[in-house]
């Protein structure tokens, strides 16, 4: 005997906040969404995409989609599972082939295909003809340069219009950056109340059906307390500017010792390498079992005003002594060296050590200085970072004292010549264990739960 199969009925008003009714509409052909996070404006948007694709199918209509990344490395963890997600909601799973290697899903009987691709190998992507596009949709809008990059590609799209479409729907989504001079921030404005474009805004606010949980509420409101300007930013959309120093430095909290009822299970190290006049300092920062980050201990040398200056196999030597010494403290014994994290233009000390000690430190990706900031600035927002006063010693020279990174991190702040800009800047001063910091957090954002 067969089995039936079940129908799944999609229900709009279940799956879609009334918010967003002007863009499940949308007859524009240019829609701007632009929200903080857990305003759910992805989700709205692939449902959307899966929607209008399924009514190529029923049709027996071949149709595609183009869903974009700055960086193609972002893809499978982002849009490819959130379109995975929606096709699911539709109850049609089962009819559609999803492909990693290229990233693609396919509709097994009409051929209509979801292709994914990263704005980095651009080449690939203008190069590629797929026909028979309905829509385009950039993800995360503000990671890419400018409006240029959208119109490098958006006429290759154009050209690839499926027969039966008016013309291709474009969407894009981004979280607004803090700084209300980003383009994209400045780009959305100017396209407000333009006759072929839509510009939305959400926010958690929004949330009608219950999507965002206790959980999430609770954690929302914890990153209020603590900061409300990066509450603001993160959860409202609000471009809340920058202000003069970078970070606000009572959340960096002091511990006089480990706390008691909480352990170290992981260990991470970081790394700032310095040149003939600049300091090299390395970092020692351990996660708990109830989600601390605590910086236990910091090595700074600075060659400054010092006529025999360290080699890069001192500091190798050097470096290899700090971890050896404080990863087997007995404080957090049998917590796990998880990373050796290290400024990625070091070639110097980065090649000796692995010289020295056969040991890889890695190379942090970077982004833009702006960028990798907020990195911190969520750490920080979470009331999850701490410091030790003093550190447990270890008797290595220049090490055994955090004040150096507290005093760097008061002083680091934004060029007041550069804040009414696209391009904010910092001020290049004392900024070593200011680096390092940041490093360690872009490099470990997915164990230390940090999401920009």
């Amino acid at each position: 005997m067969l089995k039936e199969k079940k129908k799944v009925i999609f229900n709009v008003q279940e799956n879609v906040n009334p918010n967003f009714e002007s863009v499940w509409t949308s007859d524009k052909p240019y829609n701007i969404l632009k929200g903080g996070r857990n305003s759910f404006k992805s989700s709205v948007i692939a449902l959307k995409l899966v929607y209008m694709m399924i009514l190529y199918i029923t049709m027996g209509e071949k149709a595609n989609v183009v869903v974009i990344r700055k960086v193609g490395n972002t893809i499978r963890d982002s849009v490819f599972n959130k379109i995975q997600w929606a096709i699911k909601l539709f109850g049609m799973s089962g009819r559609f082939k999803a492909t990693v290697s290229p990233f693609k899903i396919t509709h097994r009987k009409t051929g209509s295909t979801f292709y994914f691709y990263g704005q980095d190998d651009f080449q690939k992507l203008k190069s590629n003809d797929i026909e028979n596009i309905i829509a385009v949709w950039y993800e995360e809008g503000a990671e890419f340069a400018s409006e240029e990059e959208f119109d490098q590609t958006n006429v290759t799209f154009m050209r690839q219009k499926h027969l039966l479409a008016a013309y291709v729907q474009f969407f894009w989504s981004y979280n607004p950056p803090r700084n209300p001079y980003h383009w994209i921030n400045e780009w959305a404005d100017r396209m407000t109340g333009e006759e072929d474009y839509l510009v939305h805004e959400s926010s958690y606010l929004d949330d009608e059906l219950g999507f965002v949980t206790d959980q999430m509420l609770k954690d929302i409101e914890r990153i209020k307390n603590n900061d409300f300007d990066y509450y603001r930013y993160i959860y409202l959309g609000e471009p809340v500017g920058l202000g003069t120093n970078v970070y606000n430095m009572n959340l960096f909290k002091p511990l006089d010792e480990l706390p008691s009822d909480d352990r170290v299970i992981a260990l991470y190290y970081s790394t700032d390498g310095g040149h003939a006049v600049s300091a090299t300092t390395h970092g020692v920062y351990g996660l708990t079992a109830k989600g601390k980050v605590i910086l236990l201990n910091t090595y700074y040398y600075s060659p400054a005003g010092k006529v025999d200056k360290k080699a890069p196999s001192q500091l190798s030597k050097d470096l290899h002594f700090f971890i050896s010494k404080t990863s087997t403290q007995s404080m957090w014994k049998g917590a796990r060296i998880m990373n050796r994290t290290i400024d990625s233009a070091e070639a110097a000390l980065k090649n000796q050590y692995y010289k020295d000690y056969g040991q890889h430190l890695n190379g942090v990706h970077k982004q833009k200085k702006v960028d990798m900031i907020d990195y911190v600035h969520d750490l920080l927002a979470q009331g999850r970072f701490y410091y030790l006063k003093n550190p447990y010693p270890t008797g290595l020279p220049h090490a055994d004292s955090n004040e150096i990174f507290i005093e760097e991190h008061k002083k680091f702040a934004w060029d007041p010549k550069t804040l009414n800009s696209d391009d904010p800047r910092v001020v290049k001063e004392d900024d070593h264990t200011v680096d390092q910091f940041i490093y360690m957090c872009v490099s470990n954002a997915r164990d230390l739960g940090l999401k920009v």
